[in-house]
């Protein structure tokens, strides 16, 4: 199993290093293209391979001619099977961060929750690879608080990390008379303002933690992104007969996330490359959102 895991990243990084070379063959057909179409001279430093290229421009539809990267295939099959998650935490967690994975373990459908224990990182993640978990989720807590929570999507990656803030766990809501139940029909999603690369990169992330769901399912995640904090709401909604609107009724949990770092490998793997991390000159600005 290990030769095997070892063999799969090797081939997962070969894929990777060939990105400079697609990227740069990509750029000298797109110049091809353009040229043809606006009936401009091909560019001087492309015309001793101008033949070649207009003969593979030729021979591509409108799916291969597409640059792909190594961040398209980390998600390419996730829509074939469900997801498979792990729930996990910090060691010795307190009473509150346990309610809270919890109630995540029921947020999240198909999930998983074990105690930490003595596990290390690295046999947890070697563990959910050979049992074919798709993804694991471990919270961190500062002082008895919910402060932190990681993603990491299997085999390879990526591992988004972001802080935990303002979290209200269904224990915590004492108007127990407004809470809806807690269903664990598979929800339906609402992603809001996940408007730049960097967004959809983020959206992508979370929103493959959840299955398809079915048309009549009535229950319903929110996350929503204002200013790079994204709003996480859990809701259920009624139609009571002879009504026209319906009754929405919250769920439970509620909490913010912050993104503040991707990285393209496993939560176990310390040499693995940035993708994005927030920096202290990007809080100079209100106004400048990465999002």
């Amino acid at each position: 199993m290990i030769r095997r895991t070892t063999r799969l990243r090797r081939e997962y990084l070969y894929r990777k290093s060939l990105e400079g070379k697609e990227r740069t063959l990509y750029e000298k057909k797109r110049k091809i293209r353009l040229a043809l179409e606006e009936g401009k001279p091909i560019p001087t430093e492309l015309r001793n391979e101008e033949a070649a290229l207009r003969e593979e421009i030729d021979l591509e539809d409108d799916n291969t001619a597409e640059l792909r990267t190594h961040i398209d295939d980390e998600y390419a099959h996730a829509d074939e099977k469900d997801p498979k998650i792990l729930l996990t935490t910090s060691r010795d967690p307190s009473s509150r961060l346990t309610q809270f994975v919890k109630e995540l373990k029921i947020v999240f459908p198909n999930a998983q929750r074990i105690n930490r224990g003595g596990q290390v990182i690295s046999e947890i993640v070697e563990s959910c690879r050979s049992h074919d978990f798709t993804d694991i989720i471990m919270v961190h807590e500062h002082r008895g608080e919910p402060d932190g929570l990681i993603v990491c999507h299997l085999p390879f990656g990526p591992t988004a990390y972001f802080g935990l803030l303002n979290v209200v766990t269904r224990h915590d809501i004492k108007d127990k008379q407004t809470l809806g139940t807690m269903s664990e029909a598979y929800p339906h999603l609402i992603l809001e303002n996940f408007s730049t690369k960097l967004g959809q990169r983020t959206a992508n992330i979370l929103k493959y933690l959840f299955p398809e769901p079915k048309a009549d399912t009535k229950r319903i995640i929110t996350m929503a992104n204002s200013a790079d904090y994204i709003s996480f709401r859990h809701h259920v909604y009624e139609k009571p007969a002879g009504v026209k609107s319906i009754e929405l009724k919250e769920v439970g949990p509620r909490f913010e996330l912050r993104l503040y770092q991707i990285k393209l490998g496993t939560m176990d793997q310390a040499e693995a490359q940035n993708e994005w991390v927030i920096r202290p000159y990007m809080n100079s600005s209100r106004k400048r959102t990465a999002l």
